[in-house]
């Protein structure tokens, strides 16, 4: 099987690059460079097996207008060069998985979990993003299926780097308040349901890609707190992550309980559908 995948130099990338090459797959990733003009993306596309496009700039930045900007033209820029490239194709993929996120959906508590049957997109700045970015998604041929994921936990990288360094120290706490809830996968549990989704190819439509079990951040973090034997006591109230963050502070405050219904109901199984398992696996 032949494998391009754009956005393929980052974390999760990076992680499906390796899991690929160990099945025997011919596989190939890019990063912002397949966007350039100067890049002859058609050529690379050319008789793929499978397309992943998981192309966008890192959310957990602080935002002001021109990152919001970067956020989504970076999004729906860079489907729209695809869709060129796709259509210059003289034999383009034959099928496309495209990354999108649980931020589509409206906030939501653990108490009132939802998923793929929500249709309508959340208001505010996350909601809008996701929204656009599938609709740019969906202008590829063949249509994608769509992945919706949550926040990827995994060694060297993604959210849990940014969260270890204080846990380490000591300094863990509830953020905002601690009540939000917070949807998350383990990154093998991520590539098995990729590699799922490979062996089924009558699978369409969206998928989320979040382990059955949200838990508040307030429970994620007394978890990781307990895998790494640290106390769980300093609160991060919510103008701090404003001060830090700005804006790009509802990343962390947005509370959203999504489950994988469609996942479930097709049979697959997760490896880590507890949170404190996924953590010990994590930073054993």
């Amino acid at each position: 099987m032949k494998i391009t995948i754009l956005g393929g130099t980052g974390f999760v990338g990076s992680y499906l690059k390796a899991n690929f090459e160990e099945k025997g797959y011919e596989v190939q990733a890019f990063g912002r460079k397949a966007f350039l003009d100067d890049f002859d993306l058609a050529a690379v596309l050319e008789k793929q097996d499978l397309l992943i496009m998981l192309a966008g700039e890192n959310i957990g930045q602080r935002w002001n207008e021109s990152y919001k900007k970067a956020l989504l033209e970076s999004r729906t820029l860079t489907n729209q060069k695809l869709k060129q490239s796709l259509e210059a194709c003289s034999h383009p993929p034959k099928r496309i998985f495209s990354a999108s996120a649980i931020g589509f959906y409206p906030e939501n508590d653990c108490q009132h979990p939802i998923d793929e049957s929500q249709v309508e997109s959340g208001l505010g700045f996350l909601g809008s993003l996701t929204k656009q970015w599938e609709l740019a998604s969906l202008e590829l041929s063949p249509k994608p299926l769509i992945m919706r994921f949550g926040v990827v936990l995994g060694k060297n990288g993604g959210a849990l780097q940014k969260m270890l360094p204080p846990f380490k120290m000591g300094l863990g706490g509830p953020v905002a308040g601690g009540k939000q809830c917070f949807s998350w996968i383990h990154i093998e549990d991520l590539a098995r349901a990729v590699n799922f989704f490979i062996d089924k190819p009558q699978l369409n439509g969206v998928f989320n890609l979040t382990a059955p079990n949200p838990v508040t951040n307030n429970m994620f973090g007394k978890s990781l707190a307990k895998v790494l034997h640290r106390p769980f006591w300093l609160p991060l109230p919510e103008f701090q992550l404003k001060l830090m963050f700005g804006e790009g502070a509802q990343v962390l405050t947005h509370s959203s309980a999504i489950v994988p219904t469609r996942l479930l109901e097709n049979g697959f199984t997760f490896n880590y559908s507890e949170v404190e398992p996924a953590l010990k696996n994590i930073v054993k």
